[in-house]
């Protein structure tokens, strides 16, 4: 691992790549303690310190404390990822944007500026819902914000609709000069900030008597183990072998060889999740504005680390992992595409039964991928709750983190060995994740 570090340096293009992307992260990171104008920003903090069971605390780790502290970037990547998941979802459903998405690079391109369009019209939305729920929230003796009204409103809505824009400009240039997927790592560097401190709060409860020794370093073998895990699961996959026939078109002999179709145990990546919990956090952050006998007993009910909302947590995600999957890959186009190259599953007739082959494989696959992110999201929880660990360890988050580094280190690997340089791993590449 050493000299792959080293070879980087040897590498001018790469370096420039890594310094480019590190650079454009310090001023995502620089901009995150920029504050929104208007707002009294220590109230506003001991109100999300009470929500953090709630759908804000879910948009807060995603935007890396943004939400918390309402700076400039409060509505952090969301939006873009909401609009890219609805265009994914309306592909299926719009002919004319599924014959978009086949055009190539052109339909590439055109779907890109929908999604751009999308992210724009979503954080208009979301900075008014923002801006007029805030001037009703109250900390004391009086509200968050200054000077409620029409100004405050559209002020905010500008302030987050740019910071939003700004993002997601930021992550197109990381991605086109930098290395990595720029929106992915724009989410895992707001996430990665929050654990030096998890790591500082734990070595002070050791240090003061407060955790036991054996305690912490249990806790640290449970996280190398819950990584490499993940990092497992993340690079499993099931092979379909595939023979193709051998065709003669003039004096070129074309096929004749076998290959395989890799399946991957979790197709869905960490897209059900996430909606997992913003459908069960919903109701309790609307709850929690409405002092109720009736909506604070849903509130409670639907509580992060309640039997009841693990339950649900569970069933939703693995809903979400079957219907993510289903609309994202489709066995009866991979079959037709096998069969108009020549293509065929050994034992299994082309087409139809080589469609329901494929399809049966897949849904028994992606049941154990359903429940590897079912155990790996409900694992903060029971760490907390049982075993009163101080800060938040596991789930989507730690997806999000764990594959955005496989995805990095990657491509990394790829220039190193394009340049005909040692990468990091020397008994072979490290495979790429999709999605």
């Amino acid at each position: 691992m050493l000299d792959g570090f080293q070879n980087i340096a040897r590498v001018p293009e790469l370096k420039r790549r890594i310094l480019v992307t590190g650079l454009l992260l310090i001023v995502y990171r620089i901009g995150i303690h920029i504050p929104t104008p208007g707002i009294d920003n220590l109230a506003l903090k001991a109100v999300f310190d009470s929500q953090a069971g709630t759908l804000f605390g879910l948009i807060d780790m995603f935007s890396g404390g943004a939400l918390a502290r309402f700076s400039i970037f409060t509505l952090g990547i969301m939006p873009y990822i909401s609009s890219s998941i609805i265009l994914q979802l309306l592909t299926v459903v719009i002919p004319q944007l599924e014959k978009l998405s086949k055009e190539g690079e052109l339909g590439r391109r055109k779907i890109t500026q929908y999604t751009r369009y999308g992210t724009i019209v979503l954080s208009v939305i979301q900075g008014m819902g923002i801006a007029v729920g805030l001037e009703s929230v109250s900390a004391g003796a009086g509200s968050v914000v200054y000077h409620p009204g029409w100004a405050f409103r559209v002020m905010t809505v500008i302030t987050l609709t740019s910071g939003t824009a700004f993002l997601m400009w930021l992550g197109e240039q990381i991605t086109e000069r930098g290395i990595g997927n720029g929106i992915s790592l724009i989410i895992f560097a707001g996430i990665v900030a929050r654990f030096p401190s998890g790591l500082v709060r734990t070595v002070t409860l050791v240090r003061t008597g407060e955790m036991n020794l054996f305690a912490g370093l249990f806790l640290l073998a449970l996280m190398v183990a819950v990584v490499a895990i993940i990092i497992y699961f993340e690079r499993a996959h099931r092979r379909i072998p595939v023979q193709y026939a051998r065709r003669i078109v003039g004096r070129k002999v074309y096929g004749g060889q076998s290959t395989h179709l890799p399946l991957k145990v979790n197709t869905a990546g960490v897209i059900p999740p996430i909606f997992a919990s913003s459908i069960l956090l919903f109701p309790a952050t609307i709850a929690s504005f409405i002092k109720h006998p009736i909506t604070r007993s849903i509130s409670d009910a639907l509580t992060p680390g309640r039997v009841g909302y693990e339950l649900l947590f569970v069933a939703f995600i693995i809903f979400f992992c079957y219907f993510y999957t289903a609309v994202t890959f489709n066995p009866v186009d991979v079959a037709d595409n096998m069969k108009k190259y020549g293509g065929f599953v050994p034992g299994i007739r082309p087409g139809k039964k080589t469609a329901e082959y494929i399809d049966k494989i897949l849904t028994r696959i992606t049941l154990g991928g359903a429940i590897y992110v079912s155990v790996i999201c409900v694992l903060p929880s029971i760490l907390i709750a049982r075993f009163n660990v101080p800060f938040y360890f596991g789930g989507t988050g730690l997806l999000i983190v764990v594959g955005v580094a496989m995805d990095t280190v990657q491509q990394i690997e790829s220039h190193l060995i394009t340049r005909h340089y040692e990468g990091f791993l020397k008994k072979g590449q490290m495979k790429g994740r999709r999605g």
